[in-house]
């Protein structure tokens, strides 16, 4: 039997509410999650990995969840950190109809690679529906007001990376 721990993997540049509505929606069915922040050379990210890892263990710390989620960083396949993490179950949102299609396909794969490993969809709360860390930025660049959509420590360090660019630009 899979002892009930999670893995939910992500960019989380940077986290977003979204995404702590989702962990909070985890920790019903799991013991723990662990948040993996994805070093993909294939993205470029506006933080650094450090920074994407301090902002969400900030994050967990403020609406405290830090005891039943760990943060870590990985890189290379997915279905191999959970496997070596003790996780059976890898967490997934869906936004949109749009999101189920690559979802599936990732889901799929991960399935080919390890049977031992299942991937649980969750959605949001509606509130949070529409929400995307490259909405959350492209808002924060042109000056949006994003407080309500993500957490303290992330919009304070989205202000200070586009402080220069806005006072460039306006």
């Amino acid at each position: 039997m899979c002892p009930k721990i999670a893995v939910y993997p992500g960019t989380f540049d940077p986290i977003t509410n979204g995404h702590l509505d989702l962990i909070k929606r985890a920790l019903q069915f799991f013991d723990r999650i662990i948040i993996a922040i994805g070093e993909n050379p294939a993205k470029k990210p506006l933080f650094t990995i450090e920074e994407r890892l301090f902002m969400v263990k900030k994050a967990l710390e403020e609406i405290n969840l830090s005891e039943r989620v760990e943060v870590e960083s990985f890189s290379g396949l997915l279905v191999e950190f959970t496997k070596q993490k003790g996780a059976c179950v890898i967490i997934r949102g869906l936004r949109a109809v749009s999101d189920f299609e690559y979802e599936m396909q990732l889901a799929l794969m991960n399935r080919k690679l390890s049977n031992s490993i299942d991937t649980l969809f969750l959605m949001p709360s509606l509130r949070y529906i529409f929400l995307s860390s490259s909405i959350i930025k492209e808002a924060a660049k042109f000056g949006g007001q994003v407080d309500d959509l993500v957490p303290k420590v992330v919009a304070e360090k989205l202000k200070e990376k586009f402080s220069q660019y806005l006072t460039t630009v306006f």
